[in-house]
């Protein structure tokens, strides 16, 4: 028996990033579209490594082994607003930690994306943490906040970005719902649109685990 669980943000106006367009309508035409206006790094989404790197990976060569499968959840929700999570949140969990570890950071952040700290007052990635998961070589970073740094500090929004992107890090803002996880260590599923030349792209994630 297995139990899957949505950790994807509904994608709806006035999301930052998002509006949608009626094309048509059943009374209209006989049936309904819409044109979707969507910034490439609305809601829950991926960082391709050209999002902060010159000539960097575009979107459609990302690695999609990196994208599915065996995933650590690990509990930060201690993290205050505006908080840094350091080595010494992640040090009990080192041995777990290695290459190809697909790591998500539970703080409970996406309980507050409708209001306006969402983006002002999110706990970040310290640098240091991302230079040693980088060295530690992890495949992928999951967080609910909509950055993994403060995105009103551009200085430390680009060197937190290049630290895990230049690592070949694959990046998953935006999370939501890791409350919901019963289990520290989920199978993880986050695959983004094929963009040509993308630097990032929305994402559906979801987790399953085994309740067996």
């Amino acid at each position: 028996m297995s139990r899957i669980v949505d950790l994807t943000l509904p994608m709806r106006p006035p999301m930052q990033g998002v509006d949608f367009e009626v094309r048509s309508t059943i009374d209209g035409k006989g049936w309904n579209t819409r044109i979707l206006h969507l910034y490439s790094h609305a809601g829950t989404h991926m960082d391709a490594p050209s999002h902060f790197i010159d000539q960097g990976e575009t979107l459609e060569n990302v690695m999609l082994d990196k994208c599915v499968g065996p995933a650590l959840v690990i509990d930060v929700t201690f993290v205050k607003p505006r908080d840094l999570i350091t080595v010494e949140h992640l040090a009990p969990y080192a041995e777990k930690i290695g290459p190809g570890t697909r790591l998500l950071l539970k703080t409970g952040w996406s309980a507050r994306a409708d209001t306006a700290e969402y983006r002002s007052h999110l706990p970040r990635i310290s640098l240091p943490l991302a230079e040693w998961l980088a060295e530690r070589k992890i495949g992928l970073l999951g967080v609910e906040p909509p950055s993994v740094a403060d995105v009103n500090n551009r200085g430390e929004l680009t060197a937190v970005h290049q630290a895990l992107l230049e690592a070949e890090i694959v990046i998953v803002e935006g999370l939501a719902n890791l409350d919901a996880l019963r289990r520290d260590e989920v199978t993880f599923i986050a695959l983004p649109l094929k963009l040509e030349g993308g630097d990032g792209s929305p994402v559906r994630a979801i987790a399953i685990e085994d309740e067996r």
